[in-house]
């Protein structure tokens, strides 16, 4: 109990945080969504093909490993939370780990905006179907974990650099006790990406067929 009411104190103490790393996701969001306008027309032709293609294949029931998917999806997850961990332990790593937020926000943000410009509401359909499921988890455990990285690297700079006090034990163990759980929730979301996003999008793409076409 009095270590579940600790991580429940330390999540509000870095509330203020957290709604700042949400924000600075949000506006990577909006930024990529924007950059779909940059695209010019071969650039919006070729991706188009790409997802013509993808759209084509699902609608005609090409069969999909499931277990290289689950494992592609969740490593490519851990890579993420993982490479965040690593930063969060230095404090030069501290402004990459915005930097982080900010590109999965720009390409969450792209991915749908060109959706949505190219298939109106059919894309947003497509998009929520094959994109919003597994990043439902996939995010909050990403923010998550940049807090908690955040919070370390502030933690080394008071208590190692400005003045030396304290243990590093209990916010290590903290910070990465954190970071695996969070891979838990990936390995979650990775299981969804990999079996319950393909049936879903077999529900939609047979209203892409005109635009595979």
């Amino acid at each position: 109990m009095a270590a579940k009411h600790s991580l429940n104190q330390y999540f509000r103490d870095q509330l203020t945080l957290f709604i700042f790393v949400s924000v600075l996701f949000v506006v990577g969001v909006v930024f990529g969504a924007i950059m779909v306008n940059a695209l010019s027309l071969e650039q919006k032709q070729e991706i188009g093909r790409y997802l013509s293609s993808f759209y084509r294949s699902v609608d005609e029931g090409a069969s999909v490993d499931g277990k290289q998917s689950l494992i592609a999806a969740f490593s490519l997850h851990m890579k993420w939370i993982l490479l965040i961990w690593t930063l969060g332990l230095s404090v030069i790593g501290l402004p990459l780990i915005l930097v982080l937020d900010f590109l999965k926000g720009v390409l969450i943000g792209f991915s749908v905006g060109f959706m949505a410009g190219q298939l109106s509401w059919k894309g947003i359909a497509f998009a929520l179907v094959s994109i919003a499921p597994p990043n439902l988890i996939v995010i909050p455990a990403i923010l998550i974990c940049s807090v908690v990285s955040i919070g370390f690297s502030l933690f080394i700079i008071k208590n190692r650099l400005l003045r030396r006090s304290g243990t590093l034990y209990q916010p290590f163990m903290r910070y990465s006790f954190t970071t695996l759980f969070m891979g838990g929730c990936m390995l979650a979301a990775s299981v969804m990406e990999a079996y319950l996003s393909p049936v879903m999008m077999r529900w939609v793409t047979p209203m892409l067929a005109a635009f595979a076409n």
